[in-house]
């Protein structure tokens, strides 16, 4: 085993991130790593995002700790994933098809006591241990099918438009659409666009970098994980245009002339 990481919507005004991180340090002494404690609480995209846009920088040997709408389902489960050499500690809330696909997925337990979330934390360590020691298929776990959602990028294809939704905004305000360049460019097909948002906004160009326009001016571009986002150079799109994380208000269309 290489690492451990936390993702979770816990926030960081109180002690539930520190409380994790004791709990299993309890359990292992393998470095834990961070990836953002700062998603929208329930929001599945914006936490599937964060995942996919991650896990793969890892090692081999990885165990992600999923903490993301923990107490999802009835009773609420532990449940352990292997891929690509890299293992997924989740609940069955819909994240990890979301993020990685339809993966194999074997459950650890079903989650009754009084105070679930140590519960939860302490069954996490110790399959971790299980798992340094002697693997996932020697644990003889039953298989579990994972809650179904829809892919990471699924944005609206209707007829002449697509349709997006914002899921994720970064520290710099740059508003990050449900659509990547592979999506975008088969139904382009070598047409202009027009990215209409706010119903008063429009971008009419891809930039590769923010600096290709003037210092406090709109751009879209694709970021490094290689999804579409709305920027300003040297400002914040989403502050400046009321973009919100999902909302309806965004008005967010792709049209191709």
């Amino acid at each position: 085993m290489s690492c451990i990481t936390l993702l979770s919507d816990f926030g960081l005004y109180d002690a539930s991130v520190a409380i994790a991180k004791g709990v299993l340090m309890q359990h292992s002494d393998l470095p834990i790593i961070d990836i953002s404690h700062e998603i929208k609480p329930y929001h599945t995209t914006q936490a599937a995002y964060l995942l996919s846009s991650s896990w793969k920088n890892f090692p081999g040997g990885t165990v992600h700790v999923l903490l993301f709408d923990m107490f999802a389902g009835k009773p609420p489960a532990l449940l352990l994933c292997e891929y690509e050499q890299q293992y997924f500690l989740s609940a069955d809330n819909g994240l990890l098809t979301m993020a990685v696909g339809n993966i194999p997925a074997h459950l650890v337990t079903e989650l009754n006591n009084e105070n679930i979330f140590v519960q939860w934390l302490s069954e996490a360590g110790k399959i971790i241990n299980k798992l340094h020691d002697r693997g996932i298929d020697a644990l003889n776990l039953p298989v579990h099918e994972l809650r179904k959602t829809n892919p990471l990028a699924s944005p609206a294809i209707e007829a002449g438009h697509i349709a997006c939704e914002v899921m994720h905004i970064d520290h710099f305000g740059n508003a990050v659409l449900n659509i990547n360049k592979q999506q975008f460019e088969e139904q382009r097909k070598g047409r202009n666009f027009r990215l209409s948002f706010m119903t008063v906004e429009e971008i009419t160009e891809l930039s590769a970098n923010y600096t290709d326009v003037r210092e406090g001016s709109k751009l879209c571009r694709f970021n490094s994980n290689g999804y579409l986002e709305i920027c300003i150079n040297r400002g914040k799109a989403a502050d400046l245009f009321g973009l919100r994380l999902g909302s309806r208000h965004n008005n967010i269309k792709i049209y191709f002339e």
